[in-house]
C-alpha cells in the first residue's frame, strides 16, 4: 500500500512537471509549423513546411541557434478557421518560442488570438488580410508578403492604367482574404474613376458558377476581378470562356500558383494574377532553389521564398536577441535587417515586412510569367 501511495506521489510529481511545461527540452528551440497541408489548398501550405525544414538543416549543421538546435513541430489546419484554433493549441502545448504560418487569412486570424494570449511569435508567409497588422490586435503577428491594400493597388493599376478598361465585374469567395481583396480593388477602382458594374459573392466548392458568368456578360464588363484561391478561379475562367465571354481575368496571389494552371488546363492562358515581387535572380533564392530541387527533386511551390525568409528572420532575431524571449525577439525583428531570398528585409511596427512587395504575373505557354 505504502509503495502504491509512494508512486503514485512521484507520478503525480512528474505529471505536474510536464503540464508545468518542467518536461520541455530547455537544449533546443522548437517552432511550429502551420498551414494547409492537405486538401484543395495543400499546395500553397507544404513549400512552407520544406522551407522551414531547409532553413533548419542548414542551421542546425552549423551548430543551430545560440548554441541549441531547432526542433520543428509541423500542425495541419487545412485553412480552415474551425481547425486553425485546434492546431494553434497543439503548438501551445508543444511549447513552441515561434510559429511560421498560418498560410490564409481566415485560419491565421482564428489563430492569433491564441499565440497572443501565450505571447508566441507568429510570422505568415502568405496571410495578407490587412486587418491582421492594421488593426493593432495582435503585436505578435509578423508577415514576409505585403498587404492586401498594396497587392489591390497595384492590381487597379494595372487594369486602369496597362490594360485600359474603364468597367469591371469583382467577384469573391465571401472569406476574409477574397472578400477582402475584392473589397478593396472596388474601392481603388471607384475612386480612380472606373466603374464597378457588378460586385458579388459566390459559395466556394460550388460545381458550377453559371449564374454569376451570366450576370458578368450581361453587366458590360470589360474585365473580371477575383478574390479568392484557386478552385474557384479554374472554374470561373472555364465556364467564361465556353460561354464566350473572353475579357481580362485579374486575380491574387491565391491564384498566382502552378496548382491554378494544372487545373484550369488551357483555361488558363492570359489570367493576370498579382503576386509576390520575383527575386529569382537574388543569390539566396537561388541557392534555396537549388537546394529545394536537390531534396525534393522539384521546383518549390507558391510562398516558398516567403517562408524561407520568415525562418532566416525569425532565427536571425532570435540570434541577435540572444533568447527566445518574447519581448527580446520581436524587438530585434522590428530593429534589425536580415539578409534573406526576398533581399533584405525588416518589419514595421505594425508587423509589415519592409523592402518586399508585389508584381503583375500572366499566364503564356502554361507558366506564371512578370509582366514587364
Amino acid at each position: 500500500m505504502k509503495k502504491t501511495f509512494l508512486a503514485f506521489l512521484v507520478g503525480f510529481a512528474g505529471a505536474a512537471m510536464v503540464f508545468a511545461g518542467g518536461g520541455a527540452d530547455k537544449s533546443e528551440i522548437v517552432i511550429g509549423v502551420a498551414g494547409a497541408h492537405s486538401g484543395d489548398l495543400a499546395s500553397y501550405g507544404l513549400p512552407t513546411v520544406k522551407a522551414a525544414e531547409l532553413v533548419v538543416a542548414d542551421l542546425n549543421a552549423k551548430g543551430g541557434v545560440n548554441g541549441k538546435k531547432i526542433k520543428l513541430v509541423v500542425e495541419d489546419d487545412q485553412c480552415k478557421p474551425e481547425v486553425a484554433t485546434n492546431t494553434a493549441s497543439k503548438l501551445v502545448s508543444a511549447n513552441v518560442s515561434a510559429v511560421i504560418g498560418h498560410i490564409c487569412s481566415g485560419a491565421t486570424k482564428a489563430a492569433l488570438g491564441i499565440y497572443k494570449d501565450s505571447k508566441i511569435i507568429t510570422i505568415s508567409p502568405s496571410a495578407t488580410n490587412p486587418p491582421l497588422t492594421q488593426s493593432g490586435e495582435y503585436p505578435n503577428f509578423f508577415r514576409t508578403i505585403a498587404p492586401d491594400d498594396a497587392q489591390a493597388k497595384l492590381a487597379v493599376s494595372f487594369i486602369k492604367d496597362t490594360l485600359k478598361l474603364k468597367s469591371i465585374a469583382v467577384l469573391h469567395d465571401k472569406a476574409d482574404y477574397g472578400k477582402g481583396f475584392a473589397e478593396l480593388c472596388k474601392q481603388f477602382a471607384e475612386a480612380s474613376g472606373m466603374t464597378v458594374v457588378l460586385f458579388e459573392g459566390v459559395n466556394p466548392g460550388a460545381p458550377d458558377y453559371s449564374a454569376v458568368v451570366n450576370k458578368i456578360g450581361n453587366s458590360g464588363a470589360q474585365g473580371v476581378v477575383w478574390g479568392g484561391y484557386h478552385p474557384e478561379a479554374s472554374k470561373l475562367v472555364q465556364q467564361m470562356k465556353d460561354k464566350g465571354i473572353n475579357i481580362p481575368f485579374v486575380s491574387d496571389d491565391g491564384v498566382k500558383d502552378d496548382t491554378f494552371i494544372s487545373v484550369a488546363g488551357k483555361y488558363a492562358e492570359g489570367v493576370y494574377a498579382t503576386g509576390p515581387q520575383d527575386t529569382s535572380a537574388n543569390p539566396l533564392a537561388k541557392k534555396a532553389v537549388a537546394d529545394h530541387k536537390a531534396k525534393y527533386g522539384e521546383e518549390p511551390g507558391a510562398f516558398f521564398l516567403n517562408a524561407y525568409a520568415a525562418v532566416m528572420a525569425v532565427t536571425n532575431a532570435m540570434e541577435k536577441a540572444k533568447s527566445t524571449d518574447y519581448d527580446a525577439v520581436t524587438k530585434a525583428l522590428r530593429s534589425e535587417y536580415v539578409e534573406t531570398p526576398l533581399g533584405k528585409i525588416s518589419f514595421d511596427a505594425k508587423g509589415d515586412v519592409i523592402g518586399f512587395g508585389f508584381s503583375v504575373y500572366q499566364v503564356k505557354d502554361g507558366k506564371f510569367v512578370v509582366v514587364k
